[in-house]
């Protein structure tokens, strides 16, 4: 490692502060960019010279209580492989990450007590708490943190977690060829890669330099299990074992999730005041959602359609919340598989895009604009492009050159519920069809969608919020990761994002963030026409609640009056 001051503040912050005060970044910026640094939440935000936006305990705060929370009870087994952030919301007060992001965007320890980065940002030590226990007794420490991601880089595990980290895995020739002749790569975990330093410290050493580590390490997938974990039969709901300050009571797919406080022990983060957290699946109809909140049988949802914002307003007792996000939606085509491996054809579907009227059509407005390149203006990496606009006559264009001068007959796959989705298809099949793109739409049950979400050619796919812009583009479009689902591959892409993510200049970086959006939006992978901001409901008696980013359900300050 380079070396370090005694407080093992990075060499760069000094640089940053005075950055700051000439004006040369933002606050939002700044804050960003010390925390991922290890700065702490509280001392970035006294740097730059604002108060912190603490969640301390509320002198009126009453203990007890069960909050009921209107929202899909899934399948939760295995925390590594969760797909949905529902998964992840049962399970978070059960067991929990080393980073969470709060109620402000930033990355906060958590499990981890603190970290620091080397110089070049290849390097980093995550200090561990020594006063967290496991439901069963043992202690928590560097021991599980290595298995967790040992587990995660494994190929055989099958987690979203190896594109997350990535720059610790190695990928290598098999030696066997899959049916077109390729060769057949393996990705694994790079010799060196995870070090312990003691019982309560853990090293990570990268191949090339991520800035993203530490909010990488707060995404749902990224919950820490018990190192005994894959002993014990890997199934988090038969074995429920957590650091965190509940205990699984009861699960039933479909059905409900009852978490109850637990009684064994202390939890490391102090009191928390509900006795209980019920889930309560009511399905896919927002109708369904909002009658129970009306009627009083739940105290909050997960999140309400856009559909169903103004018929909150008017309901008695409800307050709602809103959040503007990274959240979005994407169209999305395998470039590997015909007719979408043709570029023009790509680039025809995107010309016919308005996506403002998009926005206003599917999501009344209630979000900003996108740009067929999943990089929003929330990102602090975001550089602004030329803005894209409808050409009917460039769509006809490019239609003809990639051989379909008399027009072309497509079908998109997404799912019934939310609605959004199917509306966000429907605006889109109606916006293609004047260049002669014919484009059916095949609406399909969740669980029948989610079944062949990999392998449909052309789908529509709902993205949740991710702090950085480079955390998305690693989780989505770098080749070979699980996440892929356009089975996009471009070394020239990977190695630009290898490049952003160790810069630590925020302008720097955003240079090359254009970079990468211009080579997204030119391979035309995607049509992303907004980003949407997300609500919540709750009745006014629950208070503490906030809609989180990435609609991440942080209830251990949450309390009920009356």
């Amino acid at each position: 490692m380079s070396k370090k001051s005694k407080t093992n503040t990075h060499s760069y912050i000094p640089e940053l502060v005075s950055k700051l005060r000439k004006g040369e970044v933002t606050r939002r910026d700044f804050l960003q960019t010390a925390t991922l640094l290890g700065v702490s939440a509280g001392a970035a935000y006294t740097m730059a010279g604002m108060p912190a936006p603490g969640r301390k305990a509320h002198a009126a705060a009453k203990k007890g209580g069960n909050l009921r929370v209107s929202m899909n009870v899934k399948a939760t087994d295995d925390p590594a492989t969760f797909d949905w952030s529902e998964k992840g919301n049962v399970a978070r007060h059960v067991t929990e990450p080393l980073v969470r992001v709060g109620e402000d965007g930033l990355a906060r320890p958590y499990l981890a007590e603190s970290w620091s980065a080397s110089e070049d940002l290849k390097t980093w030590t995550f200090n561990l708490r020594k006063n967290a226990t496991w439901s069963n007794g043992d202690s928590f420490g560097a021991d599980d943190v290595i298995h967790n991601f040992r587990r995660w880089l494994d190929p055989n595990t099958g987690s979203s977690n190896q594109g997350r980290f990535s720059s610790m895995t190695t990928t290598s020739d098999t030696g066997k060829k899959d049916e077109n002749g390729n060769a057949i790569m393996s990705t694994t975990e790079a010799g060196g890669a995870l070090e312990k330093i003691d019982d309560h410290t853990v090293r990570f050493h990268l191949n090339n330099a991520d800035l993203a580590l530490p909010e990488s390490m707060a995404d749902y997938p990224a919950l820490i299990v018990h190192k005994n974990f894959d002993d014990e039969g890997g199934d988090l709901i038969k074995n429920p074992v957590g650091t965190g300050p509940y205990a699984l009571k009861d699960f039933a797919v479909g059905e409900k999730a009852t978490l109850v406080r637990r009684s064994d022990a202390a939890w490391w983060g102090g009191e928390v005041n509900l006795d209980r957290i019920s889930y309560i699946d009511h399905g896919d109809d927002p109708a369904a959602q909002i009658a129970a909140l009306a009627s009083g049988q739940v105290d909050t949802n997960y999140q309400t359609s856009i559909e169903q914002v103004e018929t909150i307003k008017n309901i008695p007792d409800l307050n709602i919340y809103e959040r503007v996000t990274a959240q979005t939606g994407i169209a999305r085509m395998h470039v590997t598989a015909a007719p979408y491996d043709n570029k023009k054809l790509r680039q025809a579907i995107q010309a016919c895009v308005d996506h403002d009227k998009m926005l206003q059509i599917v999501y009344r407005g209630r979000g900003g604009a996108a740009e067929d390149h999943h990089v929003s203006p929330v990102h602090p990496e975001y550089a602004e492009l030329p803005k894209q606009t409808q050409d009917y006559a460039k769509a006809k264009a490019l239609l003809a050159e990639a051989g379909y001068a008399d027009g072309i007959d497509l079908r998109i796959d997404c799912v019934a519920n939310p609605a959004w989705e199917q509306n966000a298809c429907k605006a889109l099949s109606e916006m293609v069809k004047p260049a002669g793109i014919n484009l059916a739409i095949n609406i399909m049950p969740g669980g029948s969608y989610w079944d062949v979400w990999a392998s449909t050619p052309f789908g529509f796919t709902a993205w949740t919020h991710r702090p950085l812009g480079v955390q998305v583009l690693n989780l989505a479009y770098r080749s070979g990761v699980s996440w892929n689902e356009t089975n996009y591959s471009n070394p020239e892409f990977d190695k630009t994002l290898d490049k952003a993510g160790a810069i630590l200049d925020p302008n720097e970086r955003r240079v090359v963030t254009r970079k990468l959006q211009e080579i997204l939006q030119d391979d035309a992978i995607i049509s992303q026409s907004f980003w949407r901001s997300v609500f919540v409901t709750a009745n006014k008696r629950v208070q503490g609640l906030y809609a989180q980013v990435a609609l991440e359900h942080h209830y251990n300050d949450v309390w009920l009056d009356g």
